[in-house]
């Protein structure tokens, strides 16, 4: 039986110069399949919001959804480490209610970790949250919940906006954070934060000298038309699979080929 891996394997995974791989999953049948894929950490995201529930962005997902998928995923007994999306004002209210909340992640949800978007503007609440022995993941840069701020998904970390990014990770290391998702940040920078740190970076969109990397596996499947961002490698291309059975199924049914005596009971 293999070793669950734990946040103490995920800091040494840094020190060891081993690259950590991490993928989401937002049900049993995709978490058995990508932990049976060898993935160190399944992220249980909000992205959930797009790729699965079909909106325009992550905003929409509230903290019931979100726990309904984690307790999905967690049912699969992965080895990987399983962190959870905190959504959008689950913890931005106030610090007792972000207490709350990660709390219900944990034992509702059964997660292992949950992660926190924001910089030095969400470390008092990372820092409340790691006081009470509640793992966080940071997540900087391109962070989704702050796209209107944003102007969309645009990359950040260019030029001026450099050093805050800096700022930020070091501010969120310094609150406690185990590791920290660098997303559309530019890949000289995300190198940079990657040395300074002494937690692990995992990137998206980040470049290839961070301490890992995450991808959504209905993007690297085939399967999220809406968007195909720049970052993302697509492994399989599973739609026109999946349509052409569908398909199949379809004729034999109309045709009589579908059901036959092998698929009855007498």
């Amino acid at each position: 039986m293999r070793k669950k891996i734990t946040i103490p394997d995920i800091l040494q995974m840094k020190q060891d110069k081993q690259r950590i791989t991490m993928m989401t999953a937002y049900d049993y049948p995709f978490a058995r399949l990508v932990d049976s894929g060898g993935v160190d950490a399944i992220l249980v995201g909000d992205s959930l919001g797009v790729v699965f529930s079909g909106h325009d962005n992550t905003l929409r997902v509230t903290m019931d959804e979100m726990i309904y998928h984690t307790r999905a995923v967690a049912r699969a007994k992965p080895r990987a480490l399983l962190v959870a999306d905190m959504p959008y004002m689950s913890y931005h209210v106030s610090t007792e209610e972000a207490l709350r909340n990660c709390g219900r992640m944990l034992q509702e949800g059964g997660a292992q970790a949950v992660k926190i978007e924001g910089g030095m503007n969400m470390c008092h609440v990372i820092r409340a949250v790691t006081s009470i022995d509640i793992p966080v993941m940071g997540h900087i840069g391109l962070t989704p919940q702050s796209i209107h701020r944003m102007g969309g998904y645009k990359v950040q970390g260019r030029k001026e906006q450099a050093e805050r990014i800096m700022d930020d990770a070091l501010a969120v290391q310094n609150a406690g954070a185990f590791a920290i998702v660098l997303e559309g940040i530019p890949a000289v920078l995300a190198a940079e934060i990657t040395t300074e740190l002494s937690i692990p970076t995992i990137g998206i969109g980040a470049g290839p000298d961070c301490d890992g990397q995450v991808l959504v596996i209905h993007d690297i499947l085939g399967l999220c038309e809406k968007y195909s961002p720049k970052f993302v490698k697509r492994y399989a291309e599973l739609a026109p699979v999946i349509t052409d059975a569908v398909t199949s199924y379809v004729e034999e049914v109309r045709s009589g080929a579908f059901p036959t005596k092998e698929h009855s009971f007498t």
